[in-house]
């Protein structure tokens, strides 16, 4: 997909935002898992949006991703680029004047998005996307890659919310948990917009769902 052709969903190149850790500090196979999604998504075409950061499992992968032959696009705040933290080697990068604005960047570039295990920075992006698209404001495929189970506990959260009347049971299609980098970009390549209904619950689901408590 083009730059200019953003928003339609068929299967030719499109922009993958990657929100990943900054952390070096992490096992092995963090490493090796966004090595190889690094490469999945070069070797599929596509061309990877992420947070520009030459360290931990962001700069693996983009590494990898170059190494492929892709294409990796970073969007990073100016004051972590006075830094010095921004991979040199980008194809592009696209300086912010801060944090608000590089997760709207990345949002408005992406055509899907994948996150993959990390910390407080990662789970803020992917819940905010997931957010808008509860909310319709895209339509875009969200995806957790599951490396580890590092998602199970976050997941079983979710299933929490669920079951206590928070979140409909319908909402946990507004993102997919893939096992690995090849399920996820599957599941990417495949996807198609669906409705998922109105957010707020009906007095009539309240009645019937909640027992009117």
């Amino acid at each position: 997909m083009s730059l200019s052709a953003r928003g339609t969903y068929h299967r030719l190149a499109m922009n993958i935002c990657v929100y990943c850790a900054s952390s070096s500090a992490v096992a092995h196979v963090y490493f090796e898992e966004i090595r190889n999604l690094g490469r999945e998504i070069a070797r599929r075409g596509h061309r990877i949006i992420y947070g520009a950061g030459a360290i931990g499992l962001m700069g693996a992968l983009a590494a990898a991703a170059r190494e492929s032959g892709g294409e990796v696009v970073g969007v990073i705040p100016a004051f972590l680029n006075d830094m010095g933290l921004a991979d040199p080697a980008l194809t592009s990068l696209h300086v912010t004047p801060d944090m608000r604005s590089r997760k709207q960047t990345m949002e408005d570039l992406a055509d899907a998005f994948i996150a993959c295990p990390g910390g407080f920075g990662t789970l803020e992006e992917i819940f905010e996307v997931i957010t808008f698209k509860q909310l319709g404001r895209h339509a875009k495929a969200c995806v957790l890659l599951n490396t580890r189970g590092y998602f199970d506990p976050l997941i079983a959260q979710i299933d929490r919310g669920i079951a206590e009347h928070f979140i409909k049971p319908q909402y946990h299609a507004l993102f997919h948990v893939a096992k690995s980098p090849a399920e996820a970009l599957d599941y990417i390549d495949k996807y198609q917009p669906r409705p998922l209904g109105e957010k707020w619950y009906s007095e009539a689901d309240v009645q019937t769902e909640v027992g009117g408590g």
